[in-house]
């Protein structure tokens, strides 16, 4: 019997499919993640599941949209009686092991922004009747990422961890960091917590909300520290058990502070200006205008994690300080593929590159990502780099559709098992791919050009987007063949009037096909 295949799963914090070398970026420098390109398959039409942080992790571990993992927005942690891929590959005699950001619980111990939904007329339920499912979500299984868990000394994760045997764990976003890092920062600089976040950066003249200069050097940042924990792993668990690891970097998400010499690596002016900010003719959609105008009437949060506007200048400083923590990464990266061919497994490996969701960097006038789904916050990178593949040996690209929740499909069919019942992606390496893409957004906080928090449901097929919004009665279609910036939307146009019908009824038997199909029958009835 072959040896089963190692796994590195490289996933990052919201880059966008088009910052990278490999996918066309001008300016970026990323040679290492473009090397794996080179040697691998790169996948030009990859769509997350849900374009924000905890739903699109959860359905990668769990490999199931976020309307059934449990997890539809931020702020839902992923329920530990949910069955992960990684689960699987443990069992079938798999290291597994987690160096970076998870995210598959709260990091911020920030309450809700809005109160449960119920009635406000009758005696209310009991507590553990209060719910239509008796959770346990605010269990200490589910606090392991909060900054409370980490308050005692020899604080750790309960590991298995969501199925990994070893976790090195990193929370939150910047500089301002916790969870394992914060230990190893303090134990290298006992002064750190002078030197970070926005109130202790160094001088710039950057303008753009959420550009921080950050006082950590380079050697303690946290990208630095997630390379030597992946060196470890690797070293460690090189040998006759095959190995997953995951290796989650929190960048190139805001704020937007690379560190040392990444900070001015790259001149603002290099950078395009969004063609948004030149068309005169564009007419923003209402939830697009809705975030414009909360910034021009000084109401955006600039502090926050939500879409809000932005100058073209400050699109270019986005973009410039994005690409500062690419390269960190990269260079990262080009280290721990070092590591791995040092350990004599690289012959045994499968390497992985993706991201969480994407990031607007200026485009339609917008910074960061929310319910405004365009291509640039959907769309991500992946790259399956594979010395067992002939097909992707020699740097080929496809444009084959697939998602997030696809990945572990593909690395269980690599590692010859078959998936749980209920799993709902598909092996897209050896398959035919998707006939489209159904991507799922939800969040807690009000939107400003809707009215009420967001649920947004898109389909995207190889050349239409449209996606209907929950609580108003427009929606959004664009045909990305003729206009690729999504600036038209067709929505009330009479001659896209069938289309329209015809990718709505598509996009209701993709909902249909989302649907549980756990727990199955036990009996006929």
């Amino acid at each position: 019997m072959s040896r089963k295949p190692n796994f590195i799963l490289f996933i990052t914090d919201q880059l966008r499919a088009d910052f990278l070398g490999c996918y066309g970026h001008p300016v970026v420098r990323s040679p290492n993640i473009d090397a794996l390109a080179s040697r691998g398959l790169a996948f030009d039409r990859f769509y997350v599941s849900s374009p924000v942080c905890m739903p699109n992790r959860a359905s990668l571990m769990t490999g199931r949209w976020p309307s059934v993992s449990g997890v539809r927005a931020n702020g839902i942690p992923l329920s530990q009686d949910r069955v992960t891929f990684v689960e699987l590959l443990r069992a079938a005699g798999y290291r597994t092991a987690l160096c970076g950001k998870s995210h598959l619980q709260n990091f911020t111990g920030r309450p809700p922004v809005f109160p449960e939904t119920g009635s406000d007329t009758g005696t209310p339920p009991p507590r553990e009747l209060s719910a239509a499912i008796r959770g346990t979500l605010d269990d200490p299984a589910h606090g392991q990422e909060d900054p409370a868990h980490w308050q005692e000394p020899d604080a750790r994760v309960q590991t298995p961890f969501y199925g990994f045997d070893h976790v090195d764990l990193v929370t939150s976003h910047g500089d301002d960091l916790g969870g394992d890092y914060r230990r190893w920062l303090l134990e290298r600089d006992p002064d750190a917590l002078t030197r970070i976040g926005a109130a202790n950066q160094l001088p710039h003249d950057y303008s753009c909300p959420q550009a921080v200069r950050t006082a950590i050097p380079e050697e303690l940042y946290s990208t630095s520290y997630i390379a030597e924990c992946a060196d470890a792993c690797i070293e460690e668990n090189a040998g006759d058990d095959p190995f997953f690891l995951m290796v989650s970097f929190p960048d190139p998400h805001h704020p937007f502070n690379p560190p040392g010499r990444y900070w001015d690596m790259y001149d603002p002016d290099d950078m395009a200006i969004p063609a948004a900010f030149t068309r005169n003719d564009w007419v923003p959609p209402p939830h697009v205008q809705g975030r414009l105008d909360a910034r021009d009437t000084g109401k955006a949060n600039l502090a926050g994690m939500d879409t809000i506007g932005c100058s073209a200048r400050e699109a270019q400083e986005a973009q410039a300080l994005t690409c500062g923590m690419i390269t960190m990464i990269d260079d990262a990266i080009g280290r721990i593929c070092q590591t791995l061919k040092a350990s004599g497994c690289d012959e045994d490996t499968v390497i992985l590159f993706t991201s969480d969701h994407g990031e607007n960097l200026g485009d339609h006038r917008l910074l960061l990502k929310g319910a405004e789904c365009y291509e640039q916050v959907t769309r991500v990178p992946f790259i399956w780099s594979d010395p067992k593949l002939e097909e992707a040996k020699t740097g080929k690209r496809t444009e084959r559709i697939a998602q997030t929740h696809d990945i572990g499909a593909a690395i269980l069919a690599r590692a010859g098992l078959a998936p749980f019942e209920g799993f709902q992606g598909a092996d897209f390496i050896d398959g035919p791919g998707r006939d489209a893409a159904l991507i799922q957004y939800e969040h807690q906080r009000l939107h400003p050009g809707l009215g009420v928090p967001p649920r947004v449901h898109s389909l995207r097929t190889d050349r239409y987007r449209i996606s209907v919004i929950e609580g108003v009665d427009w929606g959004e279609l664009y045909d990305l063949e003729t206009d690729p910036g999504e600036f038209d939307n067709l929505w009330d146009e009479p001659d896209a009037a069938d289309i329209r019908h015809a990718l709505t009824e598509q996009l209701l038997r993709a909902e249909i096909g989302a649907i549980d199909r756990v727990p199955v029958p036990i009996r006929q009835a």
